[in-house]
């Protein structure tokens, strides 16, 4: 048995051993957020650090699938899991105690990454890619960049959707009870409702829009604030523990056809008809109307088929995935310094970016869950993530 360890700070108080499947899939996710920033490095859609972006058309179409199935599901399911667990720790703690515990273990991340790694960050992307002979002190001399967010805007958003449900639970004092598990039926209805939503707030907040210093892309947050209300809604109704690969059997085949098909007829539509991309991000445009309903439907069913596979073939006691889910959030925080770093050591590698994805992207997951690990052993660090 392995001794007890600090929570995440992304999970204030974890329910124990009956459940671990939910570390191992945070674990999972944390994963494919560092292959999915190495997909936008090399070829995918989407702003980073440091890009060499690809243009071989055979490389950037499975990109773009990729980090657009990604995006469908991983930081909602983020949101998701991270609320499981918050009613419990806030009841445990008491408002006061909680709420300062949120700002301490959420704040300090925020402001190390945005003053210390960030800035680390761009220096070495300035100096070697922009190619300018400069010291760091001279860079900072004329840094303007201080407020910057980058991957943790996740962290400002769930400090501020568990400050409005501590707020809801002070002025209402009601819990979300008396909710039962949602049928295959039900999820999919949401997630049609949902993809409306959508579609609606991307003809003002397209995707790509930014709200600064925040780092909020409005146009993913009507996903992103529900799922997290039915984190709280699952947490409080037991929903993790009636879970099971049974009841979410036929999620698996309408979710491979939607990706393998539905996605390049999307996709095809700008090709064939030489629409631009602006007009899937968002506006009243069809193509807009269509990639919001593709997301949402996908990005639902994975979630809830994540969980009923996670449930079945996950929920195993594991020394080593333990510590990988105890450091998953300190790398969560450091992943973008490594993705940064590997792929400036390749930047003179003449080759095709495509196949430097595929040397970055495994590193990437691999030496930043050994960086995490690291990083966890200084003291003082694993009060804070």
């Amino acid at each position: 048995m392995s001794a007890p360890t600090t929570p995440s700070a992304l999970v204030p108080e974890h329910p124990g051993g009956k459940i671990v499947y939910i570390d191992h899939l945070k674990v999972l996710l944390t994963a494919v957020v560092i292959v999915h920033h190495a997909l936008v490095t090399y070829g995918a859609p989407g702003g980073w650090y440091y890009f060499e972006k690809t243009e071989r058309i055979g490389a950037v179409v499975p990109m773009t699938m990729l980090v657009s199935t990604d995006q469908s599901f991983f930081m909602g399911f983020f949101f998701f899991l991270s609320a499981l667990f918050i009613p419990a720790s806030l009841k445990r703690k008491g408002t006061a105690v909680f709420v300062k515990d949120r700002f301490f273990r959420l704040g300090i991340p925020l402001i190390f990454y945005s003053f210390v790694q960030a800035t680390i960050m761009n220096f070495l992307v300035y100096r070697y890619a922009g190619e300018h002979d400069i010291t760091f002190t001279r860079f900072l001399s004329g840094y303007d960049g201080w407020i910057n967010v980058g991957v943790l805007w996740f962290v400002v958003a769930l400090l501020l959707f568990t400050l409005c449900y501590v707020a809801w639970t002070t002025i209402f004092k009601r819990e979300l009870k008396d909710w039962k598990l949602p049928s295959i039926t039900q999820v999919m209805t949401f997630s049609v409702l949902l993809a409306a939503v959508t579609f609606l707030v991307r003809t003002v907040f397209p995707v790509g829009w930014v709200l600064e210093p925040l780092g909020f892309q409005l146009g993913h947050f009507p996903q992103y604030i529900v799922v997290f209300i039915f984190g709280l809604i699952a947490a409080a109704n037991k929903w993790i523990e009636q879970v099971d690969q049974q009841h979410y059997r036929k999620l698996g085949i309408f979710i491979v056809c939607m990706i393998v098909i539905g996605f390049p007829v999307i996709f095809s539509l700008k090709i064939v008809f030489g629409q631009p991309l602006e007009w899937f991000v968002g506006g009243w445009h069809i193509p807009a109307f269509l990639y919001a309903f593709w997301e949402q439907m996908v990005g639902i069913a994975i979630m809830a088929a994540l969980l009923a596979f996670g449930k079945k073939r996950l929920n195993i006691p594991s020394g080593f995935m333990n510590k990988m889910s105890r450091c998953a959030f300190a790398v969560y925080i450091l992943h973008p310094f490594v993705l940064v770093a590997l792929s400036l050591l390749l930047r003179s590698w003449t080759v095709d970016p495509a196949i430097k994805l595929l040397i970055v992207a495994p590193l990437g997951v691999a030496f930043s869950f050994l960086l995490g690990n690291l990083v966890l052993k200084i003291p003082g660090v694993s009060k804070v993530v």
